[in-house]
């Protein structure tokens, strides 16, 4: 996938340019990027990953494509408590799928977003793991999971097929 690979499968979830966003597992910022041209120069990114490494090569390109863009990068792992303000909107792309314990985690995530925030997912289309993506969210129980966090409102915004498991799909969920 590319850039406009990414910006796509994100684009239906973001109403408009601006407003406070978090990308959470970025690892070195593909979707970060993704979302750093959609919100435009108004927005403000705050991208976390534990991986030191992989944020300062995300950064090194943040400053390089879009250097107006204001990112806050939290080396840390986001399954535990993070230092966030309300947040628009927040962005996890095929992170989900490493988590035992989606439910905990979702909930979690879902208390830093501000009323009628939402959460934009990437994810495999996919029942059954592997060692790439343990615990597959394939959308049907994406539905699920995201009502029993507490969204009440979850669209798929798209999918394309992926060269490694199949399909991979975009949601947004409210």
């Amino acid at each position: 996938m590319n850039h406009t690979d990414h910006m796509n499968l994100l684009r239906g979830g973001i109403p408009m340019p601006g407003g406070v966003w978090a990308d959470l597992g970025s690892g070195a910022g593909a979707f970060t990027l993704a979302l750093a041209e959609l919100l435009g120069p108004t927005g403000e990114i705050y991208s976390v990953d534990k991986d030191a490494g992989a944020l300062r090569e995300q950064a090194r390109t943040m400053r390089a494509q879009f250097p107006q863009t204001t990112v806050h990068y939290q080396t840390t792992d986001f399954t535990r408590p993070l230092k966030l303000p309300a947040l628009d909107g927040i962005v996890m792309a095929n992170s989900l799928h490493f988590q035992r314990h989606q439910a905990t985690v979702l909930q979690t995530v879902f208390g830093y977003l501000r009323p009628g925030g939402r959460l934009l997912i990437v994810e495999y289309n996919i029942d059954k793991g592997n060692f790439a993506v343990p615990y597959p969210v394939p959308y049907p129980a994406w539905e699920k999971l995201a009502q029993e966090v507490g969204f009440t409102n979850t669209h798929l915004l798209m999918t394309r097929p992926s060269r490694f498991l199949h399909e991979i799909y975009s949601a947004a969920s409210w």
